[in-house]
């Protein structure tokens, strides 16, 4: 698996820890996260505060099904599903597009699609 590869499969399961740490180890300091009509955040301390759902009830599960890679660009496609507080849960599709700058990550698009009811 490439370097890029690696950290991409390092980030993906510290997500599904819910591990601030390891999560922004693998980001530029001026990291740039998108998901279209939801978000835009820039930086690695506005990164940090949408990593946890406030409404979360444990840590959410992500699978990748898939990765595919072309120079500087890795996509990741899966799933996620996430208990959250109450009657809600989230059942989602993702492709996540991440750019690398010297190693880490430093642009992150995300597109998910909700299967369900989300809070």
């Amino acid at each position: 698996m490439s370097e890029q590869k690696l950290v991409v499969q390092k980030y993906m399961e510290a997500f599904s820890r819910t591990d601030h740490e390891s999560i922004l180890s693998c980001l530029t300091d001026d990291v740039e996260w998108e998901m279209p009509g939801y978000y835009f955040h820039k930086g690695i301390e506005a990164f940090d505060k949408e990593i946890e759902n406030p409404n979360a009830d444990g840590h959410p599960d992500i699978k990748v099904n898939r990765m595919i890679e072309e120079g500087n660009c890795v996509v990741a496609e899966g799933t996620v599903t996430a208990k959250l507080k109450g009657e809600n849960n989230i059942d989602a599709v993702f492709c996540d597009v991440f750019h690398f700058r010297n190693g880490k990550i430093c642009k992150l698009t995300s597109y998910v699609m909700f299967k369900g009811k989300v809070a």
